[in-house]
């Protein structure tokens, strides 16, 4: 809505606002706490209409430590595919082959043919999610025909990223910090941990900005 607050880019002002202010219950925030801080919890942020309510942070972790967003940087991999789309570099619908060239799957050429965009962004490629992260053809195997067959599956999903980097004639890297993590204020990096899947890192409070930001 028109009262939500977005932080200023380039600073560290974030306005906040109370518990008491919002009429929450106070009882409650300690034993939030220690639940948290049990679960080995690094940070943790609370937003009410863009404002810091609550902010934690915990053993030797602060405002400004980076830690690995491990599968929830897909959404940031998905934003920036709908960012492309948006800038007219690719449709999700058109076949993946388009921009990663035929052959990036062991699959004979007509079951490729059928993988879309799309059916990466869904998990529903049809290609082996047994070699988990691998990313290239020989680990890319067929299972069932694209769109038939649902399996959380890293590397089908991991390869969007070369699907923006080809088609924007871009670094992955270079187009998601222009058009997503400047533009909001974002810190952060882009990471291979096993030289397969690409995982982003950074501060919680980055976190909440691109959260703020799909709200």
């Amino acid at each position: 809505g028109s009262n939500l607050y977005f932080p200023p880019i380039q600073s560290a002002t974030w306005e906040t606002s109370t518990v008491a202010e919002l009429g929450w219950n106070a009882d409650s925030e300690e034993p939030l706490r220690e639940f948290l801080d049990e679960k080995g919890t690094k940070a943790f942020i609370i937003l009410k209409n863009g404002k810091i309510v609550v902010e934690w942070y915990f053993d030797d972790h602060t405002q400004n430590t980076s830690w690995f967003w491990a599968s929830a940087g897909k959404t940031l991999t998905a934003f920036t595919v709908g960012i492309a789309q948006e800038n007219g570099f690719l449709s999700i619908d058109d076949q993946t082959s388009a921009y990663l060239g035929q052959n990036w799957t062991s699959l004979e050429q007509e079951k490729e043919d059928l993988i879309t965009v799309r059916h990466q962004l869904t998990m529903t490629t049809g290609l082996n999610d047994l070699q988990f992260d691998c990313v290239t053809p020989e680990c890319l195997t067929f299972i069932a025909d694209a769109g038939t067959r649902w399996a959380y599956h890293n590397g089908p999903y991991t390869l969007l990223q070369s699907v923006v980097a080809n088609t924007t004639q871009e670094n992955w890297s270079d187009y998601f910090n222009t058009n997503l993590r400047n533009r909001i204020g974002m810190d952060g990096f882009w990471f291979s941990t096993n030289n397969l899947n690409n995982v982003y890192f950074s501060t919680a409070r980055s976190m909440a900005r691109f959260g703020l930001l799909n709200l």
